[in-house]
């Protein structure tokens, strides 16, 4: 597939050894960036489509109050938030879930020794723009110590703070790509250096500047796209042990590993853009030196 006849000897030449293995762990490093990149812009959206839309509602228990007007205060409540303009539905979170979210911290014995508040979920329409302080005021007046919790505020601060770590992963991203065009430029410098007489030969044979920067180009190339082939394949099991881990943590406070087509196309697309790279900044070296040269 990539033989090609060369008149220089640019197989032998010690750093194209290891150029491969460099384009490699660059396109490994570069791989698992990009699946980064998916998966922080996945949760940002998947965040920044919440706020605004969910509230906490907490109803604490009455003091001294039989478990019939705990049930009515709950009910109480629940009537409010179906009259509120905006709200599109609550939902009383059953006991044993949060149970199961304070378990962690207060131990599976809770439930006996402290008194724990109902807690209600409910959905708004972001459209509605609902005053959680009007509504907040609105239930306590109804049932004392009434306590709305709005996640919009936190939901922003984190979307920020995903946001600009989908920044700096770019910014790595864009750096691989950067080390790796220099260490092209690096290599093939060197191999102008190591086949120079050999280039002044094929020169007073009438070889054009554009014919030699083609032989190492399209060496370049072959390397290039060999290294950035074993290191894609390198990244895949990483990214599926990465998904697998994050698979078993719940509350979707991870990013989801999991790529859709347009994730699995840009993968795909490393080894051919880093070949393409690759030809094109050793063609572009090596017309320059060979100016100097002339």
């Amino acid at each position: 597939m990539f033989g090609r006849r060369t008149d220089l000897p640019l197989d032998k030449d010690p750093l194209s050894k290891f150029l491969p293995w460099l384009i490699a762990f660059m396109v490994y490093l570069a791989a698992i960036a990009e699946a980064g990149l998916w998966g922080l812009d996945s949760l940002a959206n998947r965040w920044g489509h919440d706020i605004g839309s969910s509230l906490t509602v907490q109803v604490p228990p009455a003091s001294s109050a039989s478990k019939s007007e705990n049930v009515r205060r709950v009910q109480i409540t629940l009537n409010l938030l179906s009259e509120t303009k905006g709200v599109n539905r609550s939902t009383v979170i059953a006991e044993a879930r949060v149970l199961e979210l304070l378990e962690p911290w207060l131990g599976s014995q809770v439930a006996g020794d402290v008194p724990l508040p109902t807690l209600i979920d409910v959905e708004t329409n972001p459209a509605a723009e609902l005053d959680v302080r009007v509504l907040t005021q609105k239930l306590s007046a109804a049932v004392p110590g009434v306590n709305v919790d709005d996640h919009g505020v936190w939901l922003q601060r984190l979307v920020q703070l995903v946001r600009t770590l989908e920044g700096f992963a770019a910014l790595v991203l864009g750096l691989i790509f950067l080390a790796a065009s220099a260490t092209i430029v690096f290599t093939t410098r060197t191999g102008l250096a190591v086949h120079h007489d050999a280039i002044e030969v094929l020169h007073l044979t009438g070889a054009h500047d554009s014919y030699i920067a083609g032989q190492f180009a399209w060496r370049a190339l072959t390397l290039g796209f060999k290294g950035a082939l074993m290191g894609l394949l390198f990244a895949a099991p990483t990214l599926l042990g990465l998904k697998y881990v994050a698979g078993r943590i719940e509350a979707g406070l991870l990013p989801d590993l999991t790529l859709g087509a347009w994730g699995w196309a840009s993968l795909l697309i490393l080894p051919p853009a880093s070949a393409l790279l690759a030809w094109w900044t050793a063609r572009v070296t090596v017309m320059r030196n060979l100016k100097e040269m002339a």
